[in-house]
């Protein structure tokens, strides 16, 4: 490490030292009481002041403490994003405990294994509908004394308590004694946990992550250290808190910076939400921005000639800077002077459309991205950024940057972090960013490095000169063929999705002759651009079958084969005929592929793949 990376992790790491979640709420109602904090899209005149934030997570924390919740316990939350969710998150915070999103999409099995796992003494739900979905978990799991419903009437059920109750009761006990909050509070040190994520569980059981203060604040500071945004800017929360991405980036790095937060609870309101908040960073998934990607193109495909003779040329300028700056060379005078004009002309306005002309960092992470939708969205002027991390290691722990990126790569590591790649391809790390541990059944914490603090990420990947790392694959989902060649399925998985009528695609082929492929299509996509064909029919079911849509699929097909070795070729291929979703189980709720789920749900339609091989 040289002796300016030295430097700047040291900085770093003083910056972030004697952090909590409290001190940083506390400071911000203190210094910036008056700033907007909170807001839910379409309710800006309900949006909660850092001073009236505080204000409501000190009754609804001294309300908590009236239910018993204590210091180390546990609390899960089951609800939508909206104000009330960052509330009691904080206020659990506030008293020591371990606050604990839940994906809204679980089933009632997941749910109950996650409630019986975590020991959970008070459950927070959104409304009367959760309600009657916990109703038999609340019955069967006694260690659940108390149940905070946010919206809706009371219960006969004595444990059932409403917010109002709740932050009426607290209020009440604070004017009592106004120093007992301050005083607990002040008791949480840096080390304490911050909050529990559970895995999504893509091989198996969730895994508890309880992270804390200190891995989050130290990720703050990192962040603010590596993305140049301005202070008190405004952020967009579109993405369920269970997700690290936007625990970090929705909650505890608006906290760090005073950021003004606007919560989409919904992602089909995601455009909307974009072109009120225009942001100045933004996080998107990579299916974010290939339905983004798609959605211009579909624009540009629709506009007269003379509008795409505009575009080309201005996203062929765009598209040459950028290569001259990935590659790390200076971009001429005149290339920069032409670029900009064309941008001004045509790009921004495009950009504008979608609420992200003022991007400084567009960010992307948690699955890889097409590099073909990477180098479109350069070619609109927006150059996305890879970030590379887990739960593990608190969000992000690689990150390319405008100064220095590379196309494909996730970056660099961040400061204060070690990497290394062991004999096997595994990537390894350790640092301020990796997490206590996972929960144990017992209520303990389980940790998960070795003896020198190294964490087996089991994701594979390779360094280049430059220490920019690329992720080839997750070490259990390498493909080992019949033949005994090892194939990265997420590399060819990639190349089909560049196509924008795939909205999934998985590759099979593990102790199988040759690599075949299930399709899913894109339920937007498909359906329009089988009307621009004149087809019929434009539901998914019917397109599966449609030789024009067929025929178009192949087409896909041999592109991505065109880029692949003979190996890693797919010599077969069948689409869906219905869509995958966290709720027909072959996805995690953040979109990644289950593939042990895949198996199974299709192995009848996998099997058929190799009896058939001419299918394509």
């Amino acid at each position: 490490m040289s002796t300016a990376s030295t430097d700047r992790a040291a900085r770093c790491a003083e910056a972030a030292r004697g952090l909590t979640v409290p001190l940083l709420l506390h400071r911000n109602a203190t210094e910036f009481g008056d700033l907007p904090a909170l807001t839910a899209l379409g309710a800006d005149d309900d949006t909660l002041t850092w001073s009236a934030l505080r204000d409501r997570v000190t009754h609804a924390a001294r309300g908590l403490s009236a239910l018993g919740l204590d210091s180390g316990d546990r609390m899960l939350i089951n609800m939508s994003s909206r104000p009330e969710h960052w509330l009691l998150d904080l206020a659990a915070v506030h008293v020591g405990a371990i606050p604990s999103t839940v994906y809204a999409t679980l089933s009632p099995g997941q749910l109950r294994y996650l409630a019986e796992h975590s020991g959970a003494g008070i459950v927070v739900l959104e409304g009367e509908a959760e309600l009657a979905r916990w109703a038999p978990i609340l019955a069967g799991v006694p260690t659940i004394r108390h149940v905070v419903t946010v919206s809706g009437q009371g219960s006969g059920d004595g444990r059932v308590v409403t917010l109002a109750e709740l932050e009426s009761t607290g209020a009440a006990a604070h004017r009592a004694d106004p120093g007992a909050f301050e005083k607990r509070w002040r008791e949480v040190p840096p080390e304490a946990p911050v909050t529990m994520l559970y895995t999504s569980g893509t091989t198996g059981d969730p895994k508890g992550v309880v992270l804390t203060h200190r891995n989050v604040a130290h990720q703050c500071v990192l962040i603010e250290d590596t993305v140049k945004t301005p202070d008190h800017s405004r952020s967009l929360a579109y993405l369920p808190l269970a997700h690290i991405a936007e625990r970090v980036l929705g909650i505890y790095y608006p906290l760090y910076r005073a950021n003004h937060v606007t919560i989409c609870p919904d992602q089909r309101q995601l455009l909307a939400a974009l072109t009120a908040v225009r942001p100045i960073s933004f996080f998107g998934v990579p299916r974010v921005w290939e339905k983004m990607a798609a959605g211009v193109q579909a624009r540009i495909a629709a506009a007269d000639e003379r509008v795409r003779a505009a575009f080309d040329a201005a996203s062929t300028a765009a598209l040459e800077s950028y290569r001259l700056r990935a590659a790390g060379s200076p971009v001429p005078p005149e290339l920069a002077a032409r670029v900009a004009a064309l941008d001004e002309a045509v790009l921004r306005p495009l950009r504008t459309g979608l609420g992200l002309e003022n991007l400084v960092w567009p960010g992307s992470g948690a699955a890889p991205i097409p590099v073909s939708t990477l180098l479109y969205l350069a070619g609109l002027g927006i150059d996305v950024f890879e970030v590379w991390g887990m739960t593990e290691t608190t969000g992000s722990c690689t990150i390319n940057t405008p100064e220095a990126f590379r196309t494909g790569s996730v970056g660099r590591v961040l400061p204060g972090m070690e990497l290394r790649v062991a004999g096997d391809g595994e990537i390894l790390v350790r640092g301020p960013l990796v997490c206590s541990g996972y929960l144990t059944a017992g209520g303990g914490v389980e940790p998960i490095t070795d003896a020198d603090g190294w964490l087996a990420t089991g994701d594979v990947g390779v360094l280049d000169d430059d220490g920019f790392l690329t992720i080839t694959d997750r070490k259990k989902e390498l493909i080992i063929n019949s033949g005994g060649k090892n194939i990265s399925p997420a590399r060819i998985e990639s190349l089909l999705r560049a196509h924008p009528l795939i909205g999934q695609a998985v590759a099979i082929g593990d102790r199988r002759p040759y690599v075949t492929a299930l399709i899913v299509l894109d339920e937007e996509i498909a359906p329009m651009w089988a009307r621009g064909k004149g087809l019929p029919d434009t539901s998914i079911a019917a397109l599966a079958t449609d030789p024009l849509l067929h025929a178009e699929i192949t087409g896909a097909v041999d592109a991505a084969n065109a880029e692949l070795s003979r190996p890693e070729q797919v010599k077969a291929f069948r689409i869906m005929p219905t869509p995958w979703t966290p709720e027909t189980g072959e996805l995690t709720p953040t979109l990644k592929l289950r593939r042990r789920i895949v198996a199974q749900q299709h192995a009848a339609a996998i099997d058929a793949l190799y009896d058939t091989p001419s299918a394509t």
